[in-house]
């Protein structure tokens, strides 16, 4: 059980790290996208700075071409100008030049800039996109592996389930195989040494007291009886043998005929719909609940009036048992208390094997209902 649950934590908790990975790897993929968006938008404005550079530089080229091109003239013709004319004339070269070289150098740096841009844009998109493929994979791979995983995490589950039913089920033939040995030792057995000792009693006497020994004789056969009705009682509590002879309705009408004959209750039996064949699993379920319940009504609610009601419908039956007793506060019944006093546990766990449903309501003071519902026909498997 523990190592299952270990198991179960494990898987449980890998599930949770893929998960987790897969979101920081979205959001890898997510920083990547936006580091792309700023570079291009980074790019953008370098490339138009660089273009804007390039206009300025061959602008400023050809004025540079056309200021020495004038100091050239100048410089032929010196007696036609005056000095101011030379002065300017050779300033205006000299500017134009260092322009010329600082625009340049910026041409160059903003195309060196644009170049670095671009190979990061290109690894920047590189990135990205081996970023989204691996967040597909992921996700794809987290379907499978997830799923698998989870499916494995429900059959786990449903193992332990089924490790905790079949602990249940051997304590129930345990307790059942108690009950069965103690009412055994409480009643037949005891008649039956009884019955030993009064016919070693009438050997004694067949000869000597005729008369007492008829009269032990009529109380061995008193005995015989009462061992015969514990013996018919024991039986019919292990699985009665009027539900394969007779059938479900029937048996149930004789068991609440009976129940009325020891309780002096007054109980109500009300069949509606027409009835289906039951598995025999069904079948038995129905009969313990109301056998169950009627028991419990006897033994703790002091009810006066019972009404037990059977309702064949589609592919199911419905029952509901109520009555007027004292009731109980199902929040104050603990497990245990359950078990072994209303056994109300044991009724849910047989109806919810049968992918059934059952319902208690009960309230202190106003009695008690109980509503189940049972498939006709169950896969026995």
């Amino acid at each position: 059980m523990l190592k299952i649950d270990r198991l179960n934590e494990i898987i449980k908790n890998t599930v949770d790290v893929i998960e987790k990975s897969k979101n920081e790897i979205f959001d890898i993929a997510e920083g990547a996208r936006r580091e792309c968006k700023h570079i291009e938008d980074e790019l953008n404005l370098v490339r138009n700075q660089t273009l804007e550079i390039i206009r300025q530089v061959d602008e400023l080229k050809l004025q540079e071409v056309e200021s020495r091109h004038r100091l050239m003239i100048v410089s032929k013709n010196i007696k036609e100008f005056n000095e101011n004319d030379i002065r300017i004339a050779y300033e205006r070269a000299k500017d134009l030049q260092i322009q010329f070289i600082i625009k340049q150098t910026e041409e160059q740096q903003l195309i060196q800039k644009r170049s670095d841009l671009e190979r990061r844009l290109k690894l920047s998109r590189e990135t990205t996109s081996k970023a989204e493929s691996l967040v597909s994979k992921v996700g794809v791979a987290m379907g499978y592996l997830g799923g698998g995983l989870m499916e494995l995490s429900e059959q786990l589950d449903d193992i332990r389930e089924k490790q905790t039913l079949g602990i249940k089920i051997i304590k129930a033939q345990e307790e059942e195989r108690k009950r069965v040995a103690r009412e055994i030792h409480d009643g037949p057995a005891q008649l039956m040494a009884n019955l030993v000792i009064k016919t070693e009693l009438c050997e004694k006497l067949v000869d000597k007291n005729p008369i007492q020994v008829k009269m032990e004789l009529n109380s061995l056969k008193e005995l015989a009886r009462v061992s015969l009705k514990d013996v018919r009682k024991i039986i019919y509590d292990l699985r009665p043998m009027s539900l394969d002879d007779l059938g479900l309705i029937p048996t149930v009408q004789r068991f609440i005929a009976n129940y009325i004959d020891e309780t002096k209750q007054n109980v109500e039996l009300l069949v509606f719909g027409e009835p289906s064949a039951l598995a025999p699993i069904a079948e038995l379920a129905v009969f313990r609940i109301i056998q169950e319940s009627l028991n419990n009504i006897r033994k703790h609610a002091h009810a006066k009036y019972i009404h037990v009601k059977l309702e064949f419908i589609a592919e199911s039956i419905k029952l509901i048992i109520s009555d007027d007793g004292k009731g109980f506060d199902k929040g104050n019944v603990k497990s245990k208390d359950i078990d072994g006093g209303y056994g109300l546990l044991s009724m849910k766990e047989r109806v919810d094997l049968l992918n059934g449903k059952l319902e208690v309501i009960s309230t202190p003071g106003k009695g008690t209902k109980i509503f189940a519902s049972i498939p006709l026909q169950i896969n026995e498997g």
